[in-house]
């Protein structure tokens, strides 16, 4: 038994589920004075469904992220890590020069170190980047999202703080997401071209940021989530992940 398994027998021994009522007379004396028609659900039937749909909500508030985005996967939607991922249905490739994130702008490394509250770290593998973009700074200054760019652009490492609300929202669709590791915790790997959005602190998906995003790894450390995109397999990305210093 798995530790979700038991999870969700621990969280069963809560519920307090009623006898359904003998309603044997009433349904023949109905079939004998009418045509035959569907039953309506009974009271309790529609009960047993709030009790549902309410275990459900729960197990995504208290699970660990990982298990959030697999309990979420049933409604066609990952949440991992501040990405949320849409696999439910074939996405629209977005149209014309997305819009830049909001007041992005270049900046130096140890600049863009002061800007964030959380600390930059670089792959060793790729060592110092090209370039290095800051975005989307509250009333003090305090900046949302740091891009670490490589290869004129093609290689995109962004690090925001995964304990926020979510901060893009991906459109997988048939390309799909899949698990993996790095560093021996949970990861998330989209395999091919995907539309990406940013969403702002307010929780609105900005349509105009929408772009055509390459294959990306997800992952989270020490509470910093990483989006690693570009021309890559899933096994360079992942070494790639595994060497930030």
């Amino acid at each position: 038994m798995d530790d979700l398994e038991r999870e969700l027998r621990e969280l069963s021994t809560w519920l307090e589920t009623p006898e359904p009522p003998d309603v044997t007379a009433r349904v023949r004396a109905r079939l004998a004075a009418e045509p035959p028609r569907a039953p309506a659900r009974p009271r309790w039937w529609r009960w047993r469904y709030a009790v549902a749909a309410a275990l459900a909500a729960l197990l995504v508030a208290v699970l660990p992220p990982g298990r959030a985005a697999l309990a979420d996967a049933v409604a066609g939607l990952l949440r991992f890590a501040g990405i949320t991922i849409s696999t439910s249905s074939a996405p629209v490739p977005p149209t014309g020069t997305p819009s830049p994130l909001p007041a992005q702008r270049p900046a130096e490394l140890d600049e863009a170190q002061r800007a964030v509250r959380f600390p930059i770290r670089v792959p060793a593998k790729l060592g110092p980047p090209e370039r290095v973009l800051v975005a989307d700074p509250d009333g003090t200054g305090g900046h949302r999202v740091a891009t670490l760019l490589y290869r004129d652009g093609e290689l995109r490492l962004d690090a925001f703080d995964g304990r926020l609300n979510p901060v893009f929202f991906k459109e997988a669709g048939a390309v799909g997401a899949e698990w993996t590791q790095v560093g021996g915790q949970q990861a998330i790997w989209v395999g091919g071209p995907h539309p990406v959005s940013y969403v702002d602190r307010a929780g609105t998906v900005r349509q105009e940021s929408a772009r055509l995003a390459a294959a990306t790894l997800i992952w989270e450390e020490a509470g910093v989530t990483y989006r690693l995109e570009g021309r890559l397999t899933m096994a360079e990305a992942v070494e790639i992940a595994a060497s930030l210093r």
